[in-house]
């Protein structure tokens, strides 16, 4: 459902909090390191989450990308909405164009239940939530 440059912004951000505490700011290099992504995609989304607020930015020699301490209490639905949009969870599960109640595809019943139930995760689940068991070692970015 969420494109593999959202899943991939989704665990940027979720590392980013985990330096909020200390003030850290990282270079793409090393968010690239962490989440086992791409330097050139994660600094294009990275572009994105700074111009929607979900993320800050600072130039300079002591400068990179890190999160305020209200940044980590936003939902992850900022992400993903920054990233994929709003349509991600109006989408068919087949691609068809006119998927509706009214004009099902084979899945579509099925496919709305697993969309509503993502669309409520992540409009519930703040990046703090997600942050606590990473920086704990319960949970893994990348590996």
């Amino acid at each position: 459902m969420l494109s593999n440059t959202c899943k991939a912004a989704v665990k940027a951000v979720i590392f980013l909090a985990t330096k909020t505490e200390s003030g850290d700011k990282s270079a793409i290099r090393e968010i690239a390191e962490h989440i086992g992504a791409s330097e050139h995609t994660v600094g294009k989304f990275l572009q994105t989450l700074v111009k929607q607020g979900v993320i800050n930015s600072l130039k300079g020699p002591s400068g990179g990308f890190y999160l305020t301490p209200k940044q980590r209490e936003q939902p992850i639905i900022n992400i993903v909405r920054a990233i994929d949009g709003q349509q991600i969870f109006k989408e068919c599960g087949l691609g068809l164009s006119k998927c509706s109640s009214t004009h099902p595809c084979p899945i579509h019943d099925e496919y709305k239940r697993a969309r509503d139930i993502m669309e409520n995760l992540f409009e519930h689940k703040k990046v703090l939530d997600l942050c606590v068991p990473v920086a704990g070692g319960f949970a893994y970015l990348f590996g």
